[in-house]
């Protein structure tokens, strides 16, 4: 208790100080009255510098601190409020506006992208926790019936010939590294939804994956880490897909194809980390969620390109599969990222 009387008293003494001598340039309610710009030393007249741009009332309180922070994540100042009403339902208005030249009054792709990422982790993070009882049970469950199926194999093994026992071993191999993955999914040591990741592309490179296969506790492990890192990829990744839409266009540069598919990562993104917190109250209700990329895919295509229904009808159920193929590109990528490194 010792420290936080020791913080209590120095905040007071703080305050009292403040109130007794203000700073130089600064009045009580926490802003600069300079008559030079405190950045570059330019004479001042109007409510920024003309030299460097610096705005001339400096704030120096808590509340501007959490206003600057919230400014420098998402530029918060009526910008959020103009882009997601947008990017929720005119994905294709905002992308387009934005294409054209509209960037002062929209957050960016990019710093919308970096921001639904940290979201994203956060919120999924906090609710899979919230599940993690009924993900031990389910796991525990999962267990028990491998365990019974891994028995009957071993028998088996035991009075097979040696053309069905080298294919019976490899079916043990895969069901024991899969106990020892449910196991530490039970014991709390992973989660399951990192669980699930692996357990469906662990498949697709399967190669040299020895190592992981002893210690999949290490190989979640990465690919949780590595999932949020190179997040960022998934941008490379599907460009090309949507490129593929539009083949040899001269209407749509890179550049187009990169701001849409940036904006429609953050849709998907902010879609997710809510059918998250839905799914803790009702999981039917959040799995109406998987209805919704379609819907907003179309509307962003229709928007962003200026094409017709027809065009965007299936350019959509392209773009649907592309997603799938990108997703698991993505996903092959964090398993061989955490198996080879």
């Amino acid at each position: 208790m010792g420290e936080f009387e020791a913080i209590g008293d120095a905040v007071t003494g703080g305050v009292i100080g403040r109130a007794v001598e203000p700073g130089s340039g600064q009045a009580a309610d926490g802003h600069t009255h300079e008559a030079n710009c405190l950045n570059c030393g330019a004479a001042l007249a109007g409510p920024y510098c003309h030299q460097c741009g610096q705005h001339s009332h400096v704030h120096r309180t808590l509340a501007a601190f959490f206003h600057d922070f919230a400014h420098g994540v998402l530029h918060f100042e009526g910008k959020i409020f103009r882009t997601l009403p947008l990017l929720a339902w005119k994905p294709g208005e905002l992308t387009r506006r934005y294409i054209d030249g509209q960037r002062a009054s929209f957050v960016s792709p990019i710093a919308l992208f970096l921001f639904c990422v940290f979201l994203m982790f956060a919120i999924v993070g906090l609710t899979s926790n919230s599940m993690a009882p009924q993900a031990t049970a389910d796991a525990a469950r999962e267990l028990s019936k491998d365990q019974q199926k891994l028995v009957i194999l071993q028998h088996q093994r035991a009075a097979a010939t040696d053309g069905v026992a080298r294919n019976l071993d490899d079916q043990i191999a895969d069901l024991n590294g899969e106990i020892r993955a449910l196991q530490a999914v039970k014991d709390g040591k992973i989660d399951a939804a990192t669980f699930n990741i692996q357990s469906q592309l662990l498949g697709d490179i399967s190669d040299g994956l020895g190592k992981a296969a002893q210690n999949p506790e290490l190989l979640f492990y990465k690919v949780k880490t590595n999932a949020y890192k190179f997040s960022w990829a998934l941008i490379p990744i599907s460009v090309p897909f949507v490129w593929l839409l539009f083949p040899f266009s001269r209407r749509f540069r890179i550049y187009d194809h990169i701001v849409f598919v940036t904006y429609s990562l953050c849709f998907m993104m902010l879609l997710l980390s809510a059918a998250s917190i839905v799914g803790l109250v009702s999981e039917s209700l959040a799995s109406v969620a998987w209805f919704v990329p379609p819907i907003h895919m179309y509307r962003q295509l229709r928007g962003t390109y200026g094409i017709g229904n027809r065009g965007a009808l299936w350019r959509t159920a392209l773009l649907t599969l592309f997603a799938f193929i990108a997703i698991s590109l993505f996903g092959s990528l964090l398993v061989a990222l955490g198996a080879f490194e």
